[in-house]
C-alpha cells in the first residue's frame, strides 16, 4: 500500500518554488495595474459623459494606457499611481 505521510514539497521533484512565487508576484502586479487602468478609465467616462468634456477624457484615455503599458514593462507603479492622481484632478477640475 502506499505511505500516507504528509508530501514534502520543498524536496519534491520538479518543485520549482522560485519560479512559483515569481509567477505569482507577476500575477499580482499585473491585476494591480490592470485595476488602477480600469478605474481611471472610468474615471474618464464619467468625465465625457457627466460634463461633456471628451477632450479632457480621451486625454485620461491615452495617459492611463501609456502608465499601464509602462508599468507592465518595468514592473513598477508609479506610473500608473500618477495617472489615477491625474484623473483624479482633471475630474474635480472638470465637475466644478
Amino acid at each position: 500500500m502506499a505511505e500516507h505521510a504528509a508530501p514534502e514539497y520543498a524536496t519534491a521533484p520538479g518543485n520549482d518554488y522560485s519560479s512559483h512565487e515569481g509567477t505569482y508576484e507577476a500575477f499580482v502586479h499585473m491585476a494591480f495595474i490592470g485595476t488602477l487602468h480600469v478605474v481611471s478609465i472610468v474615471i474618464g467616462l464619467a468625465i465625457g459623459g457627466v460634463t461633456g468634456h471628451w477632450l479632457v477624457a480621451f486625454g485620461i484615455f491615452v495617459v492611463a494606457t501609456i502608465a499601464a503599458i509602462q508599468g507592465f514593462m518595468s514592473k513598477t507603479r508609479t506610473a500608473s499611481y500618477g495617472a489615477l492622481v491625474l484623473a483624479l484632478v482633471a475630474l474635480a477640475l472638470t465637475a466644478a
